[in-house]
């Protein structure tokens, strides 16, 4: 259809509209009008008379539950304002002329594109960047205490100026091209210092390598960078900042060697039962932060039972590992570099096994003459986890009000901007494997999914586990610190 055929079939919609008269649709020759009141608009769908009249009426209802999604007053100028939002909903609803499968929720899911990975890397990016203008500040505030010394004992500002910054051992280049999906970031700066002095008779221009105009931030820390960005960019929930939080910020008393075991999940899993996917990734990254102790050997002990595909660095000596699980440099000759996070070992998981799920979430929602009662439950699959600040997010329909809340273990929350409830619990472990919670609200059964899981553990998924560290000089045990953190990609029953 051309444009102006479709602007002749809306023109003849009003003339065509009998008054007085209660009609959901009304038919020409070639076509048909299925429309619905909105207030002071219409909601208008143009199909052809060979078209099922019950889908359309179904398509046209779900369009009139997206337009409350992004316009808080039905009127002419709000819809303007909201028009490409509303075109991008819409475009989940129908596709090439055709009914997709979609209910409110998947709509809402599909247009937001929120990605966890794209915030945390943004944050880590910050943190980089940060630390890079902290060390300009620094070596320019050196360059000008030697210009003041030079000047004072005449030598006038004849001062080196080869002060830059070089990179050695292993080299981020051989981390950043591992073909998996965890990626080990190099925290160097990307931009090289090279602070020089300028003459006075040229231009000073305004160049960003030696603006020393700090700006203020609200908060300093990368938990806090990160709390930031999401407001800026996308509201993130409570939950998922403190696991964040917990996964980003480094241990505070960390010894010469410090190790850190880190693992992500994501799972989808049947609303009736089943789990369609389940990818688990782990790396173990090594931290110097005493040039003494570079030269060194990490033993580790893997008792896991799940079939892991474990992989180490190219730089490590595959062979030690494999008959001794050690992790140790090709070259012994050759020390880590020191204040970098390294990523020596890395691990996959990918199974439908059901029994391998951390959490199980079962969703019973009966329809009432009100709405429905939803009654919904979570059991912890592996015991031996501690699944700490969990948050189970239960998505509710537009316009239907609040949820009343029965029983509840745990404490909950609704947020009435973005329509979820959210069901918090402090901790699950084996004293705490299961607990429900029931409410009563508005809405069909499909409106409670896809449901979101989110939480952090202290303790590994599969177990892998830091037990010794030695110095090579002397085959003695060096002092080192570790921590463990397992946390949530993405964690969805659809």
């Amino acid at each position: 259809m051309n444009r102006s055929r479709i602007e002749g079939l809306l023109a003849a919609f009003p003339k065509l509209m009998n008054t007085g008269k209660q009609h959901t649709f009304v038919e020409t020759e070639s076509v048909r009008y299925v429309y619905q009141p909105l207030e002071k608009l219409y909601m208008l769908l143009i199909t052809t008379k060979a078209s099922n009249i019950l889908e359309d009426l179904e398509t046209l209802r779900l369009f009139a539950r997206v337009i409350p999604e992004y316009c808080k007053n039905l009127e002419e100028s709000e819809i303007v304002d909201q028009a490409f939002p509303l075109i991008f909903a819409f475009d989940e609803v129908v596709a090439l002329g055709y009914r997709e499968n979609v209910n409110l929720a998947q709509i809402r899911t599909f247009t937001e594109m929120d990605s966890h990975e794209e915030k945390v890397f943004m944050a880590v990016r910050q943190t980089q960047e940060k630390e890079a203008k902290d060390q300009m500040r620094k070596k320019a505030k050196e360059l000008a205490k030697q210009r003041q010394e030079a000047e004072r004992s005449g030598r006038g500002s004849k001062t080196g100026a080869g002060m830059g910054m070089g990179g050695g051992g292993f080299g981020s280049s051989s981390f950043g091209r591992q073909g998996d999906s965890t990626t080990v970031i190099d925290p160097t700066p990307v931009e090289p210092v090279k602070p020089a002095y300028t003459a006075p008779s040229r231009p000073g221009g305004k160049g960003k390598a030696l603006n020393l105009k700090s700006k203020k931030q609200d908060v300093d820390s990368f938990v806090g960078q990160l709390v930031s960005e999401g407001e800026k960019v996308t509201s993130v929930n409570q939950s998922t900042n403190k696991a964040v939080a917990k996964v980003s910020t480094p241990a505070i008393n960390q010894e010469g060697i410090h190790i850190r075991v880190e693992e992500t999940i994501t799972v989808t899993a049947g609303r009736d039962g089943g789990l369609q996917s389940l990818e688990l990734h782990g790396i173990v990254k090594l931290k110097i932060n005493d040039e003494k102790m570079a030269r060194a050997v990490v033993h580790i002990v893997n008792n896991d039972k799940k079939g892991l595909q474990m992989q180490t660095h190219p730089n490590i000596d595959k062979k030690l590992f494999a008959a001794q699980s050690i992790i140790g440099l090709k070259n012994p000759e050759k020390p880590f570099p020191v204040g970098q996070d390294i990523g020596v070992l890395k691990w996959r998981l990918s199974s439908q096994d059901e029994s391998y799920m951390p959490l199980t979430i079962n969703c019973w929602p009966n329809e009432s003459g009100s709405g429905c009662d939803v009654n919904i439950e979570y059991e912890l699959e592996q015991p031996n986890l501690e699944l700490n600040d969990v948050q189970i997010s239960i998505p509710i329909a537009s316009g239907v009000g609040a949820p009343v809340v029965g029983d509840c273990d745990g404490e909950y929350s609704y947020d009435s901007r973005k329509n979820v409830l959210h069901w918090n619990l402090t901790l699950i472990d084996a004293s705490n494997k299961s607990g429900a919670m029931e409410f009563s609200v508005g809405g069909h059964p499909d409106d409670f999914f896809p449901i979101n899981v989110s939480f952090v553990s202290k303790k590994s998924y599969c177990d892998i586990q830091v037990t010794d560290v030695k110095l090579l000089e002397d085959d003695t045990p060096a002092k080192y610190s570790s921590e463990v953190c397992f946390y949530v990609d993405k964690y969805e029953i659809v």
